[in-house]
């Protein structure tokens, strides 16, 4: 079994969001791809997925195995699926269901061995089951965060009541990702990176523009995750250096 010390050579991210449909799957398509072009065979771990027209064809879970060259079993990448597009664990108490922890978890020491990027379901406080939000998924895997938000008007709160819950925790984030989810512009795009910055002292990336084609909005996604990407591989670089 790897140690700390030795996980800690390898980037992982954990990717949520300040809301649902901020582009959550996107930017975690985007850092897999990146850590696959470094020659890291990352793997992405999808816990949960809601809205699923196929229980036995997650959208999103397979779009992650696809982006990180994986061939890892789907029952790994993504052991909690629902075809009602709601919380997961309000879909799974429709169903009379409880989604086992113990599952996620043990999903979880299949893969965290290696570099990984863990995409959640909606925002902090959604709810996983009957005791556990996102945020406590987080906390229990021990992984910075990057939090993506919406790039105009609104994200000023919902990013800070993010950072903050996140800040309460302890959890690291690695940075604040903006993207836009419209078409449509307002004036506070212009100003939203700095003060965000600014105001909590964290990294933030984007906007990504809104693109309609996949293939452009991809490569938007991956040209703004660049720069973090590449200062994680520096930074692990410089660590191994000294341990020599």
């Amino acid at each position: 079994m790897a140690t700390r010390a030795s996980e800690g050579r390898w980037p992982r991210f954990f990717v949520t969001g300040t809301d649902t449909g901020v582009g959550k799957t996107q930017a975690s398509r985007a850092l897999l791809s990146l850590l696959a072009d470094a020659g890291l065979s990352p793997q992405g771990f999808k816990p949960y997925e809601s809205g699923c027209a196929s229980l036995s064809a997650p959208s999103d879970a397979l779009s992650l195995r696809e982006a990180a060259r994986s061939d890892l079993p789907l029952d790994i990448v993504c052991p909690h699926r629902f075809r009602a597009p709601l919380a997961p664990g309000v879909a799974a108490r429709r169903l009379g269901r409880e989604p086992d922890w113990n599952v996620t978890l043990a999903a979880w020491e299949r893969i965290r061995h290696g570099s990984v990027v863990v995409e959640g379901a909606g925002g902090l406080f959604v709810a996983l089951d009957s005791s556990h939000d996102v945020i406590d998924l987080i906390s229990a895997l021990g992984l910075p965060v990057l939090l993506v938000a919406r790039a105009g008007l609104g994200t000023l709160n919902h990013t800070a009541l993010s950072l903050e819950a996140l800040a309460a925790r302890n959890i690291p984030v690695a940075a604040v990702l903006l993207s836009r989810s419209t078409s449509s512009r307002d004036p506070s795009e212009r100003d939203n990176p700095a003060l965000i910055a600014e105001r909590h002292r964290v990294q933030v990336l984007g906007p990504v523009p809104y693109l309609v084609d996949p293939r452009r909005r991809h490569a938007a996604f991956r040209k703004a995750l660049a720069p973090l990407v590449e200062n994680v591989l520096a930074t692990g670089r410089s660590n191994r250096a000294r341990a020599r």
